[in-house]
């Protein structure tokens, strides 16, 4: 109990300056409630407002993919690296240490397989246990254009309905179906879609021509997503256009994990993200760091 005899009046009010509260300076993001907002700066790093985030969520549709065999084995050394890490729920409880302590956006959506349609997704997470997990956002497709791009769009609406009453954000994962252009009109229309269903944040792919123009109509944070695996130089040069075009950060997995050196792999990304090297930098930085790695 205080010592209500030693109460002595305070001092500094600071009379000669107003009161200072930093506004949130994440695109897009200013007006969310403190939670979300405390949520989404752990994923974007508050100093650049951006994120390397490795993605090994692949298992939900694809199953043990090559470099996911054991993610035990071939992921768990990487998480130190990065800033945040995707993946699904039965991964998280099963294989990822709590005292990993990192930041997870939580794979939300499912229901089908490579066999099957994939735009053909439902909600496969309750926010009661994304709550239970710890998460720090929810992620789900959205299949512009696709036969079942209503029900995925519902998928978004259903997760940023849920997202705003607990605090979580959520990220909008703009998917593509066999017979899509991918192109800058296709992103701009599925990502402003997304942004504008309630997803505070975006997961698309890079185009080389218009990005700048995705990025732009696109009012809340955009990070690429690796796509297919492609050489280590071609894929930080598409990080750092990317970034240089207006993106928030990357979400890679492939062009991480079945790197020949993946640790390296992961710090020449956060380079490019974080530091602002350029992609000829950053692949030299990989050469000389993944040396151990690859012997």
């Amino acid at each position: 109990m205080a010592d209500l005899d030693d109460i002595k009046d305070g001092k500094d009010f600071g009379l000669d300056r107003p009161q200072q509260n930093a506004a949130y300076s994440l695109k897009g993001c200013g007006a969310l409630d403190w939670g979300m907002q405390s949520r989404l700066a752990r994923i974007f790093n508050p100093r650049t407002n951006r994120t390397v985030m490795l993605a090994f969520d692949h298992g939900y549709f694809q199953g043990p993919t090559t470099g996911l065999e054991r993610i035990d084995l071939s992921i768990a050394p990487l998480f130190d690296e990065t800033d945040v890490l995707m993946c699904t729920r039965g991964i998280l409880r099963s294989t990822v240490p709590a005292a990993t302590n990192k930041p997870i956006v939580l794979r939300a959506s499912g229901g089908n397989s490579i066999l099957s349609e994939l735009s053909n997704e439902c909600v496969a997470v309750a926010t009661e246990d994304a709550l239970r997990l710890n998460v720090s956002a929810v992620a789900a497709q959205i299949y512009i254009g696709s036969e079942y791009e209503h029900q995925s769009i519902r998928n978004i609406i259903q997760l940023a309905d849920s997202g705003n009453r607990y605090g979580i954000p959520v990220m909008a994962v703009t998917g593509v179906g066999k017979e899509m252009a991918r192109d800058a009109r296709y992103f701009s229309l599925a990502c402003r879609i997304a942004a504008e269903m309630g997803a505070q944040f975006v997961k698309t792919y890079y185009v080389d021509d218009g990005f700048e123009k995705v990025t732009a109509s696109c009012p809340v944070p955009i990070v690429i997503a690796g796509g297919k695996k492609l050489p280590e130089d071609a894929a930080l040069e598409m990080c750092w256009r990317a970034i240089d075009q207006g993106a928030s950060g990357v979400d890679m997995g492939r062009n991480i994990f079945q790197s020949s050196a993946p640790l390296a792999m992961l710090q020449a990304v956060k380079k490019v993200v974080h530091e602002g090297v350029s992609a000829r930098e950053a692949y030299q930085y990989w050469l000389e760091m993944g040396q151990e790695d690859r012997s």
